[in-house]
């Protein structure tokens, strides 16, 4: 039987070389063009913390730019409508709150380096790496580092947010929607309650509540990886 030609294999060898050497020297992939962030937009994410002796939990995001603040209405798995969702709150300026409305519960953490990400976090510029693709829960994504997040991973084809991993905690999120332009209707959500800073009610942080594990994952060593990074 005759064998088929070598030649456009030969052809590829070049290009093949070419492609092993820039992986064994380690440069760094080159970033796509950016998708920054929309303004604002709101995102419902799911957050498995079992491994840590926790639960399921749901959170209702609203990012805001314009307001200079990110809010997260969180809820626990099966945890029924009667209560109502403990929420986190983070402005430009670095402070945010966690609050438990129903146990009266407030904590205030400070980040040393201002709590909201910008729309075009993603640049160089502002402590983000682009780390190459990846798939994540069945998505061709973009991966990308900053300061709190040690893997983010934005779908290829769209640009969206599909999970991020933090910095420093084993904990992940997984996007389940993604609204751009979508605002909270209620805006008292917004607002931190007055024991928040009278310290009747739990404001000095001694105080213990359902949210305990978000006041770890999310804002007490996030702030710890944020003191090393710039805006």
């Amino acid at each position: 039987m005759r064998q088929p030609p070598m030649w456009p294999l030969l052809l590829l060898l070049p290009a093949f070389l070419a492609a092993t050497a820039a992986d064994a020297s380690g440069i760094p992939p080159a970033a796509p063009p950016m998708t920054p962030w929309p303004e604002r937009y709101h995102a419902v994410l799911v957050t498995n913390l079992t491994a840590r002796g926790g639960r399921l939990e749901v959170f209702d995001t609203y990012y805001d730019w314009a307001r200079g603040g990110d809010l997260s209405l969180v809820r626990e798995q099966l945890s029924g409508g009667g209560d109502p969702p403990a929420r986190i709150v983070q402005w430009a300026n670095g402070t945010a709150y966690q609050i438990d409305a129903a146990a009266s519960s407030c904590r205030a953490f400070q980040f040393a380096t201002g709590g909201l990400l910008p729309p075009d976090w993603k640049k160089a510029r502002a402590g983000a790496a682009y780390l190459g693709r990846a798939r994540a829960d069945g998505f061709d994504c973009h991966v990308w580092s900053n300061r709190l997040f040690a893997r983010y991973y934005e779908d290829v084809a769209t640009g969206r947010p599909v999970a991020w991993k933090f910095t420093g905690i084993d904990e992940e999120r997984h996007v389940l929607s993604f609204e751009p332009g979508r605002v909270l209707e209620d805006s008292s959500m917004w607002q931190a309650p007055a024991y928040c800073f009278d310290g009747s009610n739990g404001g000095d942080g001694q105080g213990s509540s359902r949210a305990d594990l978000l006041v770890d994952s999310r804002l007490a060593r996030a702030t710890a990886a944020a003191a090393s990074f710039g805006q």
